[in-house]
């Protein structure tokens, strides 16, 4: 008796879940980093969100595994449990890595440029070639007179 390649399947894919689990579990925030207070820890976890790895870039530090983002958890904890405000620790984290570590920068002049430079290489590009092919073509060329044509009979003559 033949087993449905369906369910064949569906044995394998329950198979990976099975081998990969532990990995995922791997993720997971060790629970002696969260602090004992339960609203401290949910600021310290919004203020995270908020932040970027520096190493996976697409995360925040509350959603990724790598050791520097699991080191700004810590950080911001601390400043958390200090009892700083959250702009005060977002200010910290700026002066020491930068807008980049926003998830969300703010508007300034350089983030505009960031946003904008793709169009205006775009918009330079259109000029250019409109500028290039609105510019008329070169003529055809003047006919020969009769002493030119003279010439080139006598220069192509063969001897």
């Amino acid at each position: 008796m033949k087993t449905h390649p369906l369910r064949r399947y569906g044995v394998i894919a329950l198979l990976a879940c099975l081998l990969f689990a532990p990995f995922v579990a791997m993720a997971v925030d060790d629970p002696s980093e969260m602090l004992p207070d339960p609203a401290q820890e949910q600021r310290a976890e919004a203020i995270g969100s908020q932040l970027r790895c520096l190493v996976c870039q697409n995360e925040s530090i509350e959603d990724s595994s790598a050791d520097l983002a699991r080191d700004l958890r810590h950080v911001v904890r601390e400043h958390v449990a200090k009892g700083e405000s959250n702009q005060k620790i977002m200010d910290w984290m700026v002066n020491r890595y930068g807008n980049f570590i926003r998830l969300r920068p703010p508007l300034t002049i350089g983030t505009l440029l960031l946003w904008v430079m793709p169009l205006l290489a775009l918009c330079i590009g259109v000029g250019v070639a409109w500028w290039t092919f609105r510019r008329p073509r070169t003529a055809t060329p003047t006919p020969l007179t009769d002493a030119e044509r003279r010439r080139l009979s006598d220069l192509t003559e063969t001897r």
